[in-house]
């Protein structure tokens, strides 16, 4: 895997297509807001809809969440989830920015069990947005090829590994009041 080309790529606030649990996803640095909204310029999805992040482990994530505001009698639950196919929303530290949150004081993050994404996380030293390879609305891609036919060359660097087995995506819940969101 060129990781480089990977770490080039993020750092110049280009999108990178990469497998997860279920589909395809484009990411970019979290920081950078004009990759962020480049991603979704490209996917046509509204600010307002928030993204997810996706990271190696917490430590990745520790930085966009509020983490003394997770309770103590919840640690457990939020914790043992991952890593895994379930996004948390979680409360957003003050200085995570609207372009993440889509205006939201909760921030969506998960700690992935698919070892490619894992893999890129780490070779990255980051977390990244994490959202279906596929313009708002459109089937999700499942494929590098897939993905390189839809969006060629308005990405940075494409992944060709395989995506998980799971059939459908994440999970999304809120662990503090344990609503679902996404089932």
């Amino acid at each position: 895997m060129n990781w480089q080309a990977a770490r080039d790529a993020f750092a110049q606030g280009e999108l990178l297509a990469y497998p997860t649990e279920a589909v395809f996803g484009l990411g970019c640095d979290p920081r950078n807001e004009a990759a962020v909204k480049k991603l979704l310029t490209l996917k046509q999805r509204p600010l307002n809809k928030g993204l997810i992040l996706v990271a190696a482990d917490y430590s990745q994530l520790v930085r966009f969440v509020a983490d003394s505001k997770i309770p103590q009698d919840k640690r457990f639950t939020v914790f043992s989830s991952w890593p895994g196919h379930i996004t948390l929303l979680l409360p957003a530290a003050p200085e995570t920015p609207e372009w993440l949150t889509g205006g939201r004081p909760q921030i969506a993050v998960r700690v992935t069990a698919h070892e490619p994404t894992r893999q890129l996380c780490k070779a990255l030293g980051s977390a990244i947005v994490s959202t279906s390879a596929n313009l708002a609305g459109q089937p999700s891609l499942t494929s590098a090829a897939e993905v390189e036919a839809a969006f060629g060359d308005q990405l940075g660097w494409v992944m060709d590994a395989e995506v998980g087995r799971a059939g459908s995506p994440s999970k999304i819940i809120d662990p503090l009041t344990q609503e679902v969101f996404r089932a």
